[in-house]
């Protein structure tokens, strides 16, 4: 395993460039977001995205989301109204993933039932900085949990978990849940209230209620 520390501000663009060309040839990496330490690969990479798929011990019908590096990016794998569009910019990079109608472009295994993605565009650099140098999305999901403890501390995580190619380590981070908003529809819904903010959002429907 390797075990990268990176600069969460001002991270190194060589040290970046070798996490991603070991995502490229199937590697699956440990990586800070503005929420948690999330665990992921390369979308288009089917074996690694199985192999998350056993490491969460996840079923095949509940999708993993996957982070893009822009909103331009966004509109490739999901289909976009103006509307969603206009939410997204006000909101976006931060603290939320947005589900939105697949695209074709999305793998098979990526798929729900229903044909939707979700997607994130976190407000860290250096996600930002792996993504861009990746060049393709990064599928994003919480580090295994071991004992009901939620990890925030990478050097515990490549010790708890050694089977991983790499771990980026900036440091600790005090996990915290993504807000889920659902913007398939006309109306923004709530799925799951997490650390980003829902005061600004016009119209947002919450679930249940």
């Amino acid at each position: 395993m390797l075990h990268l520390h990176i600069d969460a501000e001002w991270p190194n663009p060589r040290r970046l460039k070798r996490v991603a060309d070991i995502i490229r040839e199937g590697g699956l990496v440990v990586y800070p977001t503005d929420t948690i330490y999330g665990l992921g690969c390369d979308i288009t990479h089917k074996k690694s995205v199985e192999r998350v798929y056993q490491m969460k011990g996840k079923d095949r019908k509940h999708p993993l989301a996957f982070i893009c590096p822009d909103l331009k990016n966004i509109a490739k794998y999901a289909v976009v109204s103006n509307a969603a569009y206009r939410l997204m910019k006000r909101i976006l990079p931060g603290p939320y993933t947005i589900i939105l109608p697949a695209s074709r472009e999305v793998p098979r295994l990526m798929l729900s039932k229903s044909a939707t993605v979700g997607i994130r565009i976190p407000d860290h650099p250096v996600t930002q900085a792996l993504v861009e140098q990746l060049d393709n999305p990064l599928i994003t999901t919480s580090v295994p949990s071991i004992e009901q403890a939620q990890f925030d501390d990478p050097a515990e995580i490549a010790r708890r978990l050694p089977f991983l190619d790499v771990v980026i380590d900036c440091g600790l981070i005090a996990p915290q849940p993504s807000t889920v908003i659902d913007l398939t529809e006309d109306v923004p819904r709530l799925i799951r209230q997490g650390k980003g903010s829902i005061d600004t959002i016009p119209d947002l429907v919450l679930i249940g209620e």
